[in-house]
């Protein structure tokens, strides 16, 4: 219990000043946070642009960028984190991490290896309802295959919320989904 190392990625959105807020906001609560640019410098006003960057960079590109900035820490072990697509990153990166003392979700999942094994691993999730890249079919599947792979998962859903509610930036902001998603998730990383 107490300071945790976080390391949180971005969505496809780049670096923004929402995800410095959140790294900030962690830090205030006393833990140790990294925010590595897998964009390098890029940041986008849509998602449609994003996604467009993160293909063109490609998949493993972005994945290996994501292991070289955690590496250095992983010993330590690391709290994974994301926003959207960097929460996808977040969870490939922690449940092939040993070490992981956590797993925070904030607006995505990603598919699961199906060899995928943690050791109780405590997850948590916080995604709109509905959300347009995460339906209901797709999230409960996830549940029972992150269940599947020995994780501890906790799930909350914040209905009527845009994709990225947490961004005050953007047009899918809901202050009320943010503050309770902070509140939960603050709880969560005090018991780790």
């Amino acid at each position: 219990m107490g300071l945790m190392n976080i390391m949180l990625f971005h969505s496809t959105y780049g670096l923004r000043p929402a995800v410095h807020a959140a790294a900030a906001r962690l830090r205030d609560a006393g833990h140790e946070v990294r925010v590595p640019d897998l964009f390098e410098g890029h940041t986008f006003d849509t998602v449609e642009e994003g996604m467009a960057h993160k293909e063109e960079v490609g998949k493993g590109e972005l994945l290996r960028r994501a292991v070289l900035a955690a590496a250095p820490y992983s010993d330590q072990g690391l709290v994974y984190a994301g926003f959207s697509f960097g929460a996808a990153t977040a969870q490939t990166l922690a449940l092939g991490d040993e070490k992981a003392r956590g797993l925070l979700l904030f607006h995505g999942t990603s598919d699961i290896a199906e060899n995928a094994v943690v050791d109780e691993l405590p997850v948590q999730l916080h995604v709109a309802d509905p959300d347009p890249f995460e339906s209901h079919d797709w999230l409960n599947s996830w549940y029972l295959q992150m269940q599947r792979t020995g994780a501890d998962v906790e799930v909350y859903r914040y209905p009527g919320a845009g994709h990225l509610f947490t961004d005050p930036d953007l047009h899918d902001f809901d202050q009320a989904a943010a503050e309770q998603t902070w509140k939960v998730a603050l709880g969560f990383l005090a018991t780790l």
